[in-house]
């Protein structure tokens, strides 16, 4: 089987792997750190509907979401924006943790398990 490997410029890391038509998105951040938790939000996940198409898939086929959030007081502004975005009837398994982030301006972050559309 073979792995397909896009945005490979970071020596430590992939942007995506693809293996057996499954994609695995690194974790994904918001293209203006300094913006606000919900501007922050839509930006990551304008930069997964992008690696997605250029895997050859979209958000209707995640499998599975696991979202880091800096402070769970953000949560419920970070859920508004996200459920805008998530299709109706095509929601993934989903976790959401609390955690420190790589950057003290980051306020969340996203890692992602897509199928390959058929």
């Amino acid at each position: 089987m073979s792995i397909t490997r896009i945005g490979t410029e970071r020596r430590r890391m992939s942007k995506c792997v693809i293996h057996n038509n499954t994609i695995y998105l690194c974790g994904q951040v918001a293209k203006d750190s300094n913006a606000d938790i919900k501007d922050q939000t839509q930006t990551m996940l304008d930069k997964v509907d992008d690696l997605l198409e250029q895997a050859g898939s979209d958000k209707k086929h995640i499998l599975s979401a696991t979202i880091y959030i800096k402070e769970m007081k953000h949560f419920s502004e970070m859920n508004a924006v996200w459920d805008a975005w998530v299709i109706e009837g095509y929601s993934p398994a989903r976790a959401c943790v609390e955690a420190s982030l790589a950057r003290a301006e980051l306020l969340v972050e996203i890692s992602v398990i897509a199928a390959i559309k058929n």
